[in-house]
């Protein structure tokens, strides 16, 4: 069973704009990503990382290479929504032979974190960003506290909602194994918000 926490940021006007600047040097490596998905029809997350990795950390210098594993994530993740997912309009199955259409990430779209580049202890949240690491204090509920420590984290994620606060995201499941939950669709979107879909 999966459980959603989310956690808003309380930021000062420095530790806002150090996010909206790795939310937008991460939408470029999705950006820089999402032209070979469009060319060689492969959004699967390993397949890409071993297509494309070292492309973008050359391409990149300044995005840690963990995050650069992170946003081939989120394209892949995003691929899977935008081509297999049933409601989606661009759905292989409707596509056909047709090209695929190329794919571009907006700069406030999501952030995804690992436990490499994000990590929760003692009340205390250090999150990697392109000049080094942020920390937040997290006052955080015992039954939240202990989500932590009992449960699978599958994924964090960082957004912006309105007004620019930043949150967080923190996907914990039951599971002690399997691949991480297969991305829904927001409420009947088509297509996530965060996307703009060029068509061939």
């Amino acid at each position: 069973m999966n459980f959603l926490l989310h956690v808003p940021l309380d930021t000062s006007a420095e530790q806002l704009a150090r996010l909206e600047a790795l939310q937008v040097a991460f939408a470029g490596v999705c950006n820089g990503l999402a032209p070979t998905v469009q060319q060689t029809r492969v959004w699967n997350r390993v397949a890409l990382h071993h297509l494309m990795y070292r492309t973008l950390r050359e391409r990149f210098p300044d995005m840690g290479s963990q995050m650069v594993c992170n946003a081939i994530y989120s394209v892949s993740r995003t691929c899977r929504l935008v081509f297999q997912h049933p409601q989606s309009p661009f759905n292989l199955a409707k596509l056909g032979d047709k090209a695929l259409p190329l794919l571009r990430f907006s700069d406030n779209c999501p952030v995804y974190f690992d436990r490499h580049t994000l990590s929760v202890k003692a009340g205390q949240l250090s999150m990697y960003t392109l000049d080094g690491r942020m920390r937040f204090a997290l006052a955080l509920k015992p039954a939240d506290e202990a989500n932590f420590k009992e449960k699978k984290l599958r994924e964090i994620v960082l957004s912006r909602g309105i007004n620019n606060v930043f949150g967080l995201s923190f996907l914990f499941s039951d599971e002690q194994d399997g691949d991480t939950p297969e991305p829904a669709l927001p409420g009947n979107a088509e297509v996530p918000e965060y996307v703009m879909v060029e068509e061939a």
